[in-house]
């Protein structure tokens, strides 16, 4: 019997059940990684680089450890863990190459398989260079009815089940009397994970979560009481352990978002931090965000330099490797996902922000659709992504690695359109008139100055890591790499004329 016809036929409740035996626990992780392997490496149906099927397969082998070590150590309850099975592992990964055919029937490639949404930029905290600029003072707040409609629209026309809740606090989100609980309820069926700033998380709030079972809380931390207090404010380090303390005694899964500065890049992924991560703490997985200069007093400063850079990758690397923890930069982690997934892209996401504008990532943050505009319009989700902004960006990503050929692919260290790319990405926003979501964002567009500094550190960071790409992933020898090496740079920019089929 294999794993689809075990999950569609075996009650979650069994399934637990069994995988809290251990023999048979460590039968089903192998028979998983083994499985992961063979599709990922073996099969390659789309003709990858075998080096980055391997990189995903790792990858993916890891989140199923991380699972299996938690339930082994008690750390998910049997409550929480029923849905993890049902929604995270059957409706998501196992469920979703079926669900996707009707809208590749409709409109030639595949959907996004998840979407990041923020349905208030309220915060009770205000950090240090915020990509929302939230405080306790924003209102901007979506409705629940649109809301609601955007999560149920998606599992209709995409069949994504999987959501990405940030904000602003969601524990904030308050539309006359309902909350985000509400939308965890009504959506029974997926599987959420929550950014949030863990400070409000009692022990009320992770006895609902854990009866909820379908959400995993990502908590924000920049390293030890020092560095975090730095940026959230004095006495958000201790709440923060409390949160995590709250959570292991209810059994709910957690993971850890991080933020790399220019101030705290070594410690961000220095043995002792992700020891205290994932080995004390117990994350079951991480997020790595190195600071991008946008939202509030957004700063070149603050940037991880490209040599701080390097010195992560090979870290993260290594951790990933021989920890064997899912650990996830969203940069130099490009490898693992086949480069930048924004903008709708096949297997990728959008961001929605709690006014309805539509930006291809929270990280790039200009739009020219909008939910509540397209709702009152009779349009759907569909019509929001294939707006001609959306299907020039998914054009670039086509021309710098997604579709090139196995030999020629881009450098997927530097996978990033704004950060690594920068010129490309301001084309295609005035190309396409796309405007920007709020004031700091508009104040990036005209500033010469960023633009000029953004361009030469995706210049510096390419220099830094080409070699990198060239030998390790792509198999050629460093005598050959002058002549050899594929083309990245002036990749074809999509424009009005070129997007009619994306």
């Amino acid at each position: 019997m294999d794993l689809h016809t075990v999950w569609k036929h075996v009650p979650p409740g069994v399934l637990d059940f069994m995988l809290r035996r251990d023999s048979i626990r460590k039968y089903a992780l192998k028979r998983g990684e083994q499985a992961l392997y063979d599709f990922m490496v073996g099969e390659n149906t789309h003709n990858r680089p075998i080096s980055i099927q391997k990189c995903r397969a790792l990858m993916l082998q890891n989140l199923l450890k991380s699972i299996d070590r938690a339930i082994g150590d008690g750390r998910i309850s049997p409550k929480v863990s029923k849905k993890l099975l049902k929604n995270l592992i059957g409706n998501l990964f196992l469920g979703e190459s079926e669900r996707q055919i009707p809208f590749e029937e409709r409109h030639g490639h595949r959907p996004p398989a998840m979407l990041l949404i923020s349905p208030t930029k309220r915060c009770n905290l205000a950090c240090k260079g915020c990509y929302a600029g939230s405080t306790s003072k924003n209102s901007e707040t979506m409705s629940f009815e649109v809301l609601d409609r955007v999560i149920k629209e998606k599992k209709k026309l995409w069949g994504s089940y999987f959501t990405i809740i940030s904000g602003g606090e969601p524990l904030t989100y308050n539309d006359n009397g309902r909350t985000i609980f509400d939308l965890f309820e009504q959506n029974d069926d997926c599987y959420f994970m929550m950014y949030t700033n863990g400070t409000l998380i009692d022990k009320k709030m992770a006895r609902r979560l854990a009866d909820r079972g379908n959400v995993t809380p990502a908590i924000s931390v920049e390293g030890f009481e020092e560095h975090t207090d730095w940026r959230r404010g004095k006495g958000t380090y201790k709440k923060i352990l409390e949160a995590f303390e709250n959570l292991r005694n209810e059994g709910v899964p957690f993971g850890v978002s991080i933020t790399a500065t220019r101030n705290n890049a070594e410690l961000a992924v220095s043995d002792e931090f992700t020891d205290f991560c994932f080995k004390e703490q117990g994350a079951v997985y991480g997020w790595m965000f190195q600071y991008m200069p946008i939202g509030r007093s957004y700063t070149m400063d603050l940037m991880v330099t490209p040599e701080q850079r390097l010195m992560m990758y090979r870290r993260q690397e290594r951790l990933i490797r021989e920890q064997n923890i899912f650990f996830i930069d969203f940069w130099n982690g490009g490898p693992y996902s086949y480069g930048c997934i924004s903008a709708g892209r096949p297997g990728g996401y959008m961001y929605i922000d709690w006014d309805g504008n539509v930006a291809p990532c929270t990280f790039f943050p200009y739009y020219v659709s909008n939910v509540n505009k397209a709702f009152e319009e009779g349009k759907t989700m569909d019509d929001v992504i294939m707006s001609d902004f959306f299907k020039a960006i998914r054009g670039w990503q086509n021309s710098y690695a997604y579709a090139r050929t196995p030999d020629n692919v881009g450098n997927l260290i530097t996978p990033c359109p704004m950060r690594d790319h920068y010129g490309d990405s301001y084309r295609i926003v005035n190309e396409f008139g796309a405007k920007p979501m709020d004031e700091n964002a508009a104040k990036a567009l005209e500033d010469s100055e960023y633009r000029e500094r953004m361009i030469q550190y995706g210049k510096d960071i390419k220099g830094l890591t080409q070699e990198i790409w060239d030998v390790e992933f792509l198999g050629l020898k460093k005598t050959t790499l002058g002549s050899s090496a594929p083309r990245t740079e002036g990749v074809h920019v999509m424009n009005r004329s070129t997007t009619k089929n994306l």
